[in-house]
């Protein structure tokens, strides 16, 4: 009634209106306030003096209502966590993600939830990593495509090596290998080492081809020093691809050295012993922006594909993977075996304009592919490399 009123009402009555208004609680004052007429001016009102508020008692009612919000999502994300594989892993993750925003030592792409956080101190972490002997005596380094790596791959492409690194998340193939020889001259490295680059001046490698991968560097959610025991993003394709990478005899299992390039507060020792699932992939080396830790008593590490945790919800996601499985099924004449169902965890949002770019990039490459098909690593017989029981 009052509000299809209001706009006829003269200025003098809005005066009157307005000295009325003061008197009164501030729920209607904000009501009269934010209906009046937009092409009038109505006096200023001190609302202060109107309402006065017990500032201590509304900041501390205000953090009590946020702490039981907080409590509210932190229940249902441990009943989310709880549906999947590996929940403690869970805990930990978002553990680290909100103390690397609540700290701000996390870098873009923001936020890191869902993501190998990006972190204050990934290049010096990187200059760090390439002091390590085992680095410097690598000719091919296999290096994960996430952001905080990306100062790692630089090092790795302008120190004279081949670079290796996945197709993210195993969507479109399988590897891309980078070197300076096959990468034109005018083009910076830089302009390399992130997924565009990647796509434009790498080769795309099949799983049947001769390389040798002589260290592995990967990114961390999470990382004990003690047992070199690690969590990544919840996706699980470090360790699929090091078990690609291992079944395809294109790595030593029992030799290969695994880093990562972590904040040091991503560094931590209450990961539960024994808990992990016989895929995951230890590290042998922890690098932060200050330091290099050598782990000292770390678990074993896999090798091969362990088909029966392999969830079909995951094996629908991976081509190569699919490829894989059907090549040792008509080699060796019989189904492998499947692992349970799963819920596949939540996934960082994405671009969906950079994606369509890529995806532009990758088609654009194919002639170039072939124009380097003789810098490309040998290829192999067909049927899942060596005769190794997955």
């Amino acid at each position: 009634k009052y509000q299809l009123r209001f706009g006829e009402m003269t200025m003098s009555t809005i005066r009157l209106l307005v000295t009325a208004v003061a008197l009164l609680p501030s729920p209607l004052t904000a009501f009269l306030v934010a209906h009046h007429h937009p092409s009038r001016s109505l006096p200023t009102i001190a609302m202060s003096a109107v309402n006065p508020i017990n500032e201590e008692a509304y900041e501390a009612d205000r953090l009590a209502r946020d702490a039981e919000a907080m409590n509210t999502m932190k229940e249902k994300a441990a009943a989310e966590f709880a549906s999947l594989r590996t929940p403690w892993k869970w805990v930990i993750r978002k553990r680290i993600w909100d103390l690397m925003e609540e700290k701000d030592i996390a870098r873009q792409p923001r936020p890191v939830h869902h993501r190998i956080p990006n972190f204050e101190g990934a290049a010096e972490a990187a200059d760090r990593l390439a002091t390590l002997p085992e680095f410097q005596t690598a000719k091919c380094v296999k290096v994960n495509p996430d952001t905080p790596q990306r100062p790692v791959r630089h090092l790795v492409l302008s120190t004279g090596k081949t670079l290796l690194t996945p197709q993210p998340r195993l969507r479109t193939g399988f590897f891309s290998i980078l070197s300076t020889d096959t990468v034109p001259a005018d083009v910076p490295i830089q302009a390399c080492t992130n997924s565009k680059g990647v796509a434009k001046y790498g080769t795309p490698i099949g799983l049947n081809e001769e390389y040798t991968v002589d260290l592995v560097v990967v990114g961390s959610t999470a990382v004990c020093p003690k047992t070199g025991a690690r969590v990544g993003k919840g996706e699980g394709f470090a360790e699929l691809e090091w078990g690609i990478l291992s079944l395809q005899g294109n790595l030593d299992a029992s030799k290969t050295i695994v880093a990562t390039t972590v904040h040091d507060e991503q560094v931590v020792d209450d990961m539960p012993p024994g808990q992990l699932t016989k895929h995951d992939v230890p590290v042998d080396v922890i690098v932060t922006p200050t330091r290099i830790i050598r782990v000292s008593d770390r678990v074993p590490k896999p090798s091969g594909v362990f088909w029966d945790l392999l969830s079909p919800q995951k094996l629908a996601q991976i081509r190569v993977l699919r490829q894989l499985k059907s090549e040792i099924e008509e080699r060796d004449g019989k189904d492998l075996p499947s692992g349970p169902d799963e819920v596949l965890p939540p996934t960082a949002k994405r671009n969906n304009n950079r994606n369509k770019q890529r995806r532009k990039g990758n088609n654009n490459n194919a002639n170039n592919n072939n124009n380097n098909s003789n810098n490309k690593p040998r290829p192999k017989r067909q049927g899942g490399g060596p005769q190794k029981t997955p």
